[in-house]
């Protein structure tokens, strides 16, 4: 088995499908740490996902003990259901998680003056090997390929 047939058979069994090809091509002969790029943008998929496909569990947690537990309460005494609420709380998941990707990969905002933020400390997504340890390659720009990884079949 070669390492692009290796790479292909990850990306499969990550769900990449159709893609898985490209992605390990990519990998590959580019040298970028797209398997790791490719499995964290998955998970934070999952993560938003699950405010839709979950929503009747958490409404019904939030609503016995939850900070918004009034907010639950209202919105379903004004007619909204569960799934109404899933597919809001889904739309805020993933225009939060977009900005922390956004932001991961360029944290000047603009917010403070330039000389203030040139002086202040940045971060990174570093990939590790599967025992735990880096490998010096790091995942920049998630936000670009977050949205042609949202889930078919799951966008409301």
């Amino acid at each position: 088995m070669t390492e692009l047939d290796r790479l292909t058979a990850l990306f499969r069994a990550l769900g990449a499908d159709d893609d898985a090809l490209d992605w390990a091509e990519s990998e590959a002969e580019e040298g970028l740490p797209q398997l790791a790029r490719y499995r964290f943008l998955r998970t934070v998929w999952q993560d938003v996902d699950a405010w839709t496909t979950e929503a009747p569990r958490w409404v019904a947690a939030y609503r016995s003990d939850g900070v918004a537990a009034g907010a639950v309460d209202r919105a379903l005494a004004a007619g909204l259901t569960p799934e109404d609420l899933g597919e809001l709380a889904r739309e805020v998941a993933r225009e939060t998680a977009f900005g922390v990707l956004h932001v991961l990969g360029d944290p000047a905002d603009g917010s403070l003056p330039a000389e203030v933020e040139e002086r202040l400390p940045g971060w990174r997504l570093a990939e590790l090997d599967p025992v735990g340890e880096p490998t010096g390659r790091h995942l920049d720009a998630l936000h670009e390929d977050f949205s042609d990884l949202e889930p078919k079949g799951i966008v409301p």
